[in-house]
């Protein structure tokens, strides 16, 4: 092979390596630098100016994870799944609404909980508790949103939880999800051995080179991936701003529109981006009239079901359990913002 070839195999391959989102982001900024300067430029510095606003927010949840990752803490999760199905129900449901999983991250944990018999019932419930709130996700809402929408939704995750896995613990006692993985679908994936050993927990884990190691690079993973969404969150929240006529918005997702919370719920599935990403997008959103209540479906509705998570969990599940998951998302979500929307009414 000549060396042009082997240089850009070489280059193919660095480029290949870096993460998608960044490069889409480096695409994004210099089509928007050709066609609409001025634009480009406001976006960045609102993108800049959003960052550091919520950098307090942000450093105190890459804090907390790091911590979590490097003490060994992440290992508890294995005591929430013992007990009696009605307590493990409440566990799940209070630790999924508190646990640092994301709607894509959880799948392979609950493909090992699912494959070494857990019951389906806790683990419905963690499994739609878990993506919308953990600790992190707290601190960036409240800072964006405010303490009010922070609460409601931890709220509204431990509600659904507990609606998805009582509601399923009754179907499986009338006979119901017998079997709920597809077949070949078996045991492991990332996440299993915190269900399989409590292990050691460290609580002062800067005691042991290993674990200091790991709190570094639990920080620097965080960071990049809490920094690549929010930064994309801001740039298309500067965008919607400029573009989207405030009218609009306020007609179809404001307080006045009788289906606004239901269509939300709808719309939070194809448009969602993340649990991080969402939160200043909802706050652009927010801005330009959207009901609160359409605003807590939204991030409920797109925190348990979007598009890359439904993918998963229909790889993972029976037809029958992927198509009451959805529906206990839509019912779950639904309920969230007509409460909410009362509440703030």
């Amino acid at each position: 092979m000549s060396d042009i070839s082997l240089s850009i195999a070489g280059a193919a391959r660095r480029v290949y390596g870096i993460d998608r989102v960044w490069l889409a982001v480096a695409a994004a900024l210099l089509l928007g630098a050709l066609l609409a300067p001025d634009q480009t430029a406001s976006s960045i510095g609102f993108a800049g100016n959003g960052l550091l606003q919520i950098a307090p927010f942000l450093a105190i949840s890459i804090g907390l994870a790091a911590y979590a990752k490097a003490s060994g803490a992440d290992n508890l999760i294995a005591k929430v799944f013992q007990g009696r199905p009605v307590q493990m129900v409440f566990a799940a449901s209070l630790f999924g609404a508190l646990s640092p999983f994301c709607s894509c991250g959880v799948i392979p944990l609950i493909a090992a909980l699912l494959a070494m018999g857990v019951p389906l019932a806790p683990v419905m419930a963690f499994w739609l508790a878990s993506p919308l709130m953990d600790p992190q996700m707290f601190l960036l809402t409240m800072g964006t949103l405010g303490l009010p929408f922070a609460v409601g939704k931890t709220a509204a995750a431990l509600g659904i939880g507990l609606l998805g896995g009582f509601a399923t613990l009754m179907l499986r006692r009338a006979g119901g999800f017998a079997m709920p993985l597809r077949d070949g679908v078996g045991n492991g994936g990332c996440g299993a051995g915190s269900v399989r050993s409590e292990g050691e927990v460290s609580w002062k884990f800067w005691r042991e080179d290993e674990r200091r190691e790991k709190f570094a690079n639990e920080a620097w993973r965080t960071s990049l991936f809490l920094g690549k969404w929010l930064l994309v969150a801001f740039l298309l929240e500067s965008v919607m701003l400029a573009y989207v006529p405030a009218e609009a918005i306020a007609n179809l997702l404001g307080g006045d529109n009788v289906w606004a919370i239901p269509l939300a719920a709808v719309v939070g599935v194809p448009a969602y981006l993340n649990g991080f990403a969402a939160i200043p997008l909802v706050a652009g959103l927010l801005e330009l009239g959207m009901a609160p209540g359409a605003a807590m479906s939204f991030m409920v509705a797109g925190g348990v079901s979007c598009i890359p998570a439904a993918i998963a969990v229909f790889a993972l599940v029976r037809l029958q359990v992927f198509a009451w998951y959805l529906g206990l998302a839509l019912v779950g979500s639904l309920a969230a913002g007509l409460s909410f929307q009362f509440l703030m009414a």
